[in-house]
Order: structure tokens, then C-alpha cells, then sequence
């Protein structure tokens, strides 16, 4: 076999030290531009008009009338596994939608529209909102209790998800399942359509309940908050306290309390001696409610 000549070897030294710089500029310009982002907690609307749509249709407003449509309208809407189907009006399929309440169902009726909602949506709106009826098998449910008890029947640490749920949406922040981020949820400050969502939300039971315990070792933690980054996200942890005894739903979700806590990558930027001491308390932040949506 021939060796390679001077010429050759001198040619691709200088395209592998070509690339290697190009490799370098590409990573310091990513690092930069991820500090920034990370840095700023300023929602990210989607067009240019959104955010002045979002606050002439607060958050506040469209539940409200959804709650008073879906009353006189004497919506139901009966068990089906894991979920909950619901048979609306378009008027009220329009406002479930605004609200971000369940997944429309394709049918071939034109006066009625269903939606699929998880049991968390539907027990919020049953119970919370107190504007929908549950049926199963034919059979209407007007018992709180009763419903609960099935609920917690059908989901492993229903009472843990409900009490997280329930806490951020009676802040109007916007829930979705966060499946495709690897959490439990994902919470928007106003409708998808218009602003992308700011937090990814994981449930922790505290206090042992369930034993679904996450976020174990550090390299679980960093995981999670190397996800988040990537999708422009902040990782959101809810450890809900407290244990659910007995069948009584009043005191089961009063011995509840919720904690926040928020994890974000630590970058040297931000601890400069010119900074303000603000930023580093920033992983202390509470969710506060959105009362302007």
C-alpha cells in the first residue's frame, strides 16, 4: 500500500482544523443563545397579535362561560374506560375548545359533538365548575363521593393528579398531558393557538403515596431539565403531601397540600457580580395565579 504524500496529509489538516473551528464558533453561538432563552421568562406568542387577542379573551372569562353554557345546556357525559365522553352542543363544543377542555371526537352527527376528556378534565369540571353530569351504565351519578371513588378505581394516584391539575388550573394556567415530553403535563398561559407552553409539569407524591416516585438521582434530574431546555420549556416539579384516607372527598383533598418548584440549569452568565441577586432565587419561584387571563 502507498503512503500518503506531504500533500495530501497537509490538505486535510487543514480542512479538519476548518472544522473543528467552525464546530467551536457553532457550539459558543448555541451557548449563548441558550442562556438567553433560559434566562427569559417572558411568554413566547406565536404571532404578533396574539398576546393583545389573549388579553381581551382572558382565561377567566371563557370558563366562566363555558360553566354557564354546559348548566343550561344540562351536558352529560358517561364513563368509557379511562375517560370520560361528553355530548355537547356546538356552542358549547366551541367554548370546550377555548377552555382547552378534552380532544373533539369525529362523528357523523351534525347537531351534537363529543369530546373525550380525561377523568382529571372531567372531575374539575364536575366537581370544581359543578357543570356537567356523569353517567354509567345508564345510570347517573349525583354522589361526589361516589364518582371519586370510581375514579380512584380506574387510575393509579388519581387523588395525587387531580390535586396537582386542579391546583394550576384554578391559577388559569392551561393544562395538556405532556406525554411527548416525557411529564405529566404541560401548562400554557393562554390557549395553544396563541402562546407556546411555558412550563413542563411533573407530579411527585409526597409522603409516600402510590410509591410513583421520579426525579430520584441526579442523572434522572438532569435528564429531565436537558429535555426541557431542548423544547424551550421549564421543568415545573408539583410534590403533592399528604395521604387520602377513607372514601370522603372534602377532607381526602383538604389533607392535601401542594409545594411548586421550579429546576433550570445553572449557567455561570447568570451569577455574575453585576447581576441582581434576584435572578439566583429564580429556582424558588411560586407559580403565581394568572389574574389578567
Amino acid at each position: 500500500m502507498r503512503k500518503p504524500s506531504l500533500r495530501f496529509l497537509q490538505f486535510w489538516h487543514i480542512k479538519i482544523d476548518s472544522f473543528k473551528a467552525q464546530v467551536v464558533n457553532f457550539s459558543s453561538f448555541c451557548t449563548r443563545n441558550c442562556c438567553f432563552s433560559r434566562s427569559s421568562m417572558a411568554p413566547r406568542w406565536k404571532w404578533k397579535g396574539a398576546e393583545a387577542k389573549a388579553l381581551a379573551e382572558p382565561v377567566s372569562t371563557t370558563i366562566s362561560e363555558l360553566r354557564s353554557s354546559l348548566i343550561r345546556s344540562e351536558a352529560s357525559g358517561f364513563l368509557s374506560s379511562c375517560s370520560i365522553l361528553l355530548v355537547v352542543e356546538p356552542e358549547q363544543a366551541e367554548l370546550l375548545d377555548n377552555g382547552c377542555f378534552g380532544r373533539p371526537i369525529v362523528s357523523a352527527e351534525k347537531d351534537k359533538r363529543w369530546f373525550q376528556l380525561s377523568l382529571e378534565e372531567a372531575f374539575f369540571l364536575f366537581h370544581n365548575l359543578k357543570c356537567i353530569k356523569i353517567s354509567i351504565q345508564d345510570r347517573f351519578l349525583d354522589n361526589e363521593t361516589e364518582v371519586w371513588r370510581i375514579m380512584k378505581s380506574k387510575k393509579a394516584n388519581f387523588p395525587v393528579y387531580y390535586k396537582a391539575y386542579s391546583h394550576l388550573r384554578s391559577k388559569n394556567w392551561i393544562l395538556r398531558s405532556g406525554l411527548q415530553y416525557g411529564v405529566d403535563f404541560v401548562a400554557y398561559r393562554h390557549h395553544p393557538s396563541l402562546v407556546h407552553s411555558e412550563y413542563a409539569v411533573l407530579v411527585q407524591p409526597g409522603d409516600g403515596y402510590g410509591g410513583n416516585f421520579r426525579l430520584r438521582v441526579w442523572s434522572d434530574i438532569h435528564c429531565a431539565v436537558r429535555l426541557c431546555g431542548s423544547v424551550a420549556k421549564t421543568l415545573l416539579v408539583l410534590y403533592v403531601n399528604g395521604d387520602c384516607k377513607g372514601e370522603d372527598l372534602s377532607s381526602c383533598l383538604e389533607n392535601y397540600t401542594v409545594e411548586e418548584q421550579t429546576i433550570t440549569r445553572w449557567s455561570p452568565e447568570q451569577s455574575r457580580e453585576n447581576e441582581t441577586s434576584d435572578q439566583s432565587r429564580v429556582n424558588a419561584r411560586t407559580i403565581k395565579p394568572l389574574t389578567s387571563s
